[in-house]
């Protein structure tokens, strides 16, 4: 079974939810990246950056849970 990742945010009245499959880092990477260059919407690039951020620290601490296990 693929192990399903989330990250959320809240701006405002918006909530973002990204659900993805682990492995699948770098399309939600561009996702983040489509969402913040389309003007139209709330999201933006600090945003972006604030997300991409989560999910690095998040496979750092998975990635020291396996070398130190």
């Amino acid at each position: 079974m693929q192990t399903v990742r989330q990250l959320s945010l809240v701006k405002g009245t918006q909530r973002y939810i990204f659900r993805y499959p682990a492995g699948q880092e770098a399309d939600v990477i561009d996702r983040f990246a489509s969402l913040a260059s389309n003007r139209e919407n709330e999201f933006d690039w600090f945003d972006a950056a604030v997300l991409s951020y989560q999910m690095g620290r998040r496979l750092e601490k998975e990635l020291d849970h396996k070398v130190a296990g």
